[in-house]
């Protein structure tokens, strides 16, 4: 019997690069600076980008469904983001940059039949994700779909991911952990370097007193590192976004993945090779590509 919890996690890991490249394409940024958005640091455009599909959201619903930043640091960019530009110039400007980026890493496979099959497999499990008690994904999943294969690609992706996360809110809160502690915990366990998670803008006394709080609760020794309980409550985390994530995949069924991921792994490996994601995000998820064979 196929295991699709597992199955969603490679997916995931697969298709989140794809999807992320809308943070980092210079095309894309192209598009937001034109809107007059500040792109000489990431996040007012970030902010932007991510939240359009909502509408023009409150500071305090973005923070409700960003989760890790701190309240402080979204009202810094929400709601200023919809004085610059309308969320649905936004969401068009996002359109036409990612699609100048996705034919930018492609080249001439932009073309290619496997990329249309791709689209469609994954456009079928997007499609196929339940979007109850999942803000984020239900406001991208009633985006219209675009017509090219690469940008239907992006756009499940996109609803995929925002399924996932959302689903993994939810694991977080069962498991008792707020924004800055889910933050801690995660370094806690060698996942990313504290210093990567400083962008979501929590203060070192927040961030220490998350950290008091985790002690207090047996997660977390003195130096910050994760105790056994600490890494079994992760893991428990992580599990429980791997099965809230598998519908969509069920849908597919496993020969469906095992296409799907067959497929989709050239756009993966040409975002990757563009060079513009970081080695390792906040999700833990590292972003280098494979050496050549020698």
């Amino acid at each position: 019997m196929a295991d699709f919890p597992s199955l969603a996690r490679q997916m995931w890991h697969q298709l989140e690069p794809v999807y992320a490249s809308v943070y980092f394409a210079p095309q894309v940024a192209a598009e937001t600076a034109a809107l007059g958005y500040d792109t000489t640091e990431r996040w007012p455009s970030y902010f932007a980008l991510r939240g359009a599909p909502l509408g023009p959201a409150a500071p305090e619903t973005v923070t409700a469904t960003f989760f890790s930043f701190s309240p402080r640091t979204v009202a810094t960019h929400v709601p200023a983001a919809w004085k610059t530009a309308t969320p649905e110039a936004v969401v068009a400007a996002r359109t036409r940059g990612v699609d100048a980026a996705l034919r930018a890493a492609l080249g001439d496979r932009i073309t290619e039949d496997g990329l249309t099959e791709a689209a469609a497999l994954a456009r079928k499990a997007a499609e196929a994700a339940d979007l109850a008690g999942r803000p984020l994904a239900a406001a991208n999943a009633a985006l219209p779909w675009p017509g090219e294969p690469h940008l239907v690609l992006w756009q499940a992706a996109n609803i995929l991911r925002e399924h996932r996360g959302d689903g993994h809110l939810a694991a977080l809160l069962t498991a008792g952990l707020d924004g800055c502690e889910a933050l801690v915990s995660f370094a806690a366990i060698g996942a990313a370097p504290v210093e990567n998670f400083a962008s979501r803008g929590w203060s070192p006394q927040e961030w220490a007193a998350a950290r008091k709080r985790l002690t207090v609760r047996g997660l977390v020794d003195a130096d910050g590192s994760a105790t056994d309980a600490g890494r079994a409550l992760r893991d428990e985390v992580e599990r429980r976004t791997d099965e809230l994530a598998a519908a969509p995949y069920r849908a597919l069924g496993a020969a469906g993945c095992a296409r799907l991921a067959e497929l989709s792994r050239p756009v993966f490996a040409a975002v990757l090779e563009t060079g513009l994601l970081p080695a390792r995000s906040t999700l833990g998820i590292l972003t280098v590509p494979a050496p050549a064979p020698r």
